[in-house]
C-alpha cells in the first residue's frame, strides 16, 4: 500500500517554470515505477513522464521533451517533475502514479494516484 501526494501546482506565464513534488508514504517507494500523467477538461488522461525503480530509466511524451524533467529522491519517498518553458497547452490537472512494472506510458500499469495537483498557464 503506498500513498500519493502531489503539491507545487499553481498559475504560471507561457515560458515560465512549475516543479511538482510527489511525496509518498511508507518505505517500499523504491519498489515502484513512478509516473506523471495530466488531464485537461473534456480531454482524457494522458501520459506525460516516467521513472523507473532505479532512477536510471526514464521516458517521456513527445509534447513535453525537452522540456519537462522526471526525477526521483528514494531516500525521501519522493519524484519530481521540472516543468520548464511552460505553453498554454501545457495546462491541466497532474497527477503522479506509482505501478509495479515499467510500462511507462500505460495507465494500467498504474495501481496508486495521488488526487491532483492543478497547473494553469496563461498570461
Amino acid at each position: 500500500q503506498v500513498a500519493l501526494v502531489e503539491s507545487g501546482g499553481g498559475l504560471v506565464q507561457p515560458g515560465g517554470s512549475l516543479r511538482l513534488s510527489c511525496a509518498a508514504s511508507g518505505r517500499t517507494f523504491s519498489s515502484y515505477t513512478m509516473g506523471w500523467f495530466r488531464q485537461a477538461p473534456g480531454k482524457e488522461r494522458e501520459f506525460v513522464a516516467a521513472i523507473a525503480r532505479s532512477g536510471i530509466s526514464t521516458n517521456y511524451a513527445v509534447s513535453v521533451k525537452g522540456r519537462f524533467t522526471i526525477s526521483r529522491d528514494n531516500a525521501k519517498n519522493t519524484v519530481y517533475l521540472q516543468m520548464n518553458s511552460l505553453k498554454p497547452e501545457d495546462t491541466a490537472l497532474y497527477y503522479c502514479a506509482a505501478g509495479t512494472y515499467y510500462i511507462a506510458n500505460a495507465e494500467t500499469n498504474y495501481d496508486y494516484w495521488g488526487q491532483g495537483t492543478q497547473v494553469t498557464v496563461s498570461s
